[in-house]
């Protein structure tokens, strides 16, 4: 009679089994026990149909539709759901790697850990992903990749107990164990950050860096004002305005470059500065082409920058580095970088920067990378002055050893005038200022306790303030250089 009734319960949990759907649970293994007898109930989330599923929204098969994801004029809307036991193992990882939230870090990177520019010393391993699911304009996208993102402000902000963190989308991350999704995109793009606005009250800064640096004519990420809703088991919570951000190494090599099978690198560390003796291939991280162990690129610039001919025969050092390196477009970055005040970057910081050997050219490409810094005179030393007068050339050679030659100082220098005159004009920088801080305020002062950086009420509007003071005082600036 017991075998009897084990073997009904036995097909009564088959049948739940089959009735439920990765929606109803997901991950989850109970053990039932009916007289002696334990039944395992082994529940997974991979028996699932991608029902919104879509060639323009979910596939490979388009090109990225950047007007759709990243739209000037509007404040959209992403949420996040994540299951309660992955969201908690997520949280347990950012303990084990920054220690107590909302306390003084006892992880890797040890109290106070800062490392050259400013990253978290000692941390080399980033938060790890899990699979959630991510809606958008009614629609879903399936077992996402998800994680937390960021150097020294995600240690700031998860020491503060602020849990308005940076997260890093990547919407294939997990296809090997889900088939379904398979090559998923979001509307063409593998990969997006959504960036917390860290140390900055006007929210803007992220975006309109960003904005500046394209409208120079440079390869720079796209970006876009988005609300972030957060179901980790609870129902919705409001995580605060967001600055979602296009990843370098996805949209904007494939939208930017025509060719982008190149070596791409984020240095970080001392190498990153370029100075005598600093080659560490462990530095010039590789975001792709990761099998290839070929850094003759970087190799090639650093050799080049610090060749005697540089003072013997300054014609020729400009030639062997003109072959290696697009100096143009660093002296164009460098008059926007300046210009606008962007101190957490090279310069000053060694990291916040990607350089791209751009197949059409065989030349590495600098491209800008995180702006939340940018705007502002700058935390520490400050940002560098129109004329480095302060920098130690050998240590930022790129920046030094240019600037001390007459033939690229004198493009330098024209770039600045230019910068003033059409990227950072003054009037349009103000109507912009106005214009979004009219567009995202109800959303920033929306944010609440524990998911927000803003210190009061008024926070806000002193911000952008404070960014409209700059702009002139960055033209008055540029005006006195130049005379």
């Amino acid at each position: 009679m017991k075998n009897y009734k084990t073997q009904l319960f036995s097909l009564f949990i088959i049948l739940i089994i089959f009735s439920c759907t990765s929606d109803d649970v997901a991950d989850v293994t109970d053990v039932v026990e009916e007289d002696d007898t334990e039944v395992a109930i082994v529940i997974d989330d991979t028996d699932f149909e991608a029902t919104d599923w879509t060639s323009e929204t979910h596939s490979k098969d388009v090109d990225p539709n950047l007007e759709e994801v990243f739209e000037d004029n509007t404040v959209k809307r992403l949420d996040l759901v994540i299951t309660e036991e992955r969201w908690q193992t997520m949280l347990d990882d950012m303990t084990n790697l920054y220690g107590t939230f909302g306390g003084t870090s006892t992880g890797a990177g040890g109290p106070g850990a800062g490392g050259p520019g400013g990253a978290t010393a000692g941390i080399d391993e980033d938060p790890i992903f899990v699979p959630g699911e991510v809606f958008y304009e009614g629609k879903e996208w399936y077992r996402v990749g998800l994680r937390f993102k960021g150097n020294s402000s995600l240690k700031s902000s998860w020491e503060a107990g602020i849990l308005k963190l940076s997260f890093k989308l990547d919407f294939d991350e997990f296809e090997d164990d889900y088939p379904q999704i398979k090559n998923q995109r979001f509307y063409g793009i593998k990969k997006l950050s959504l960036k917390n606005n860290y140390n900055d009250a006007s929210m803007l800064r992220e975006k309109v860096a960003a904005d500046v640096f394209r409208n120079a004519g440079l390869a720079a990420s796209h970006t876009a004002f988005y609300t972030v809703y957060v179901d980790h088991g609870d129902g919705p919570q409001y995580f605060g305005l967001y600055t979602l951000v296009e990843e370098v190494d996805g949209s904007v090599l494939d939208t930017q470059f025509s060719d982008d099978n190149g070596n791409l690198y984020k240095p970080d560390g001392d190498a990153a500065t370029f100075a005598s003796g600093t080659f560490d291939e462990d530095e010039y991280v590789k975001k792709n082409n990761e099998d290839e162990a070929d850094f003759s690129d970087v190799q090639s610039l650093l050799t080049v920058l610090h060749d005697g001919t540089r003072t013997t025969d300054p014609a020729a050092w400009r030639a062997s580095l003109d072959a290696v390196f697009d100096t143009d477009v660093f002296l164009k970055y460098l008059a926007v970088n300046t210009v606008i005040q962007n101190w957490d970057t090279y310069g000053r910081m060694t990291h916040n920067y990607f350089l791209y050997n751009d197949p059409d050219t065989s030349k590495l490409t600098w491209i800008p990378w995180d702006h939340n810094e940018a705007l502002e005179t700058g935390n520490g030393q400050g940002a560098l002055s129109l004329n480095f007068s302060e920098l130690n050339a050998a240590q930022w050679p790129i920046i030094g050893y240019l600037y001390q030659d007459d033939v690229y100082k004198a493009k330098y220098d024209a770039y600045v005038k230019e910068v003033v005159e059409n990227s950072f004009e003054e009037s349009t920088m103000q109507a912009l200022y106005t214009s979004y801080a009219a567009l995202v305020e109800e959303y920033a002062n929306a944010e609440v306790s524990g998911y927000t950086f803003l210190s009061n009420s008024s926070s806000f509007q002193s911000a952008i303030s404070q960014l409209k003071s700059h702009v002139s005082s960055r033209k008055a600036a540029v005006e006195s250089y130049l005379d």
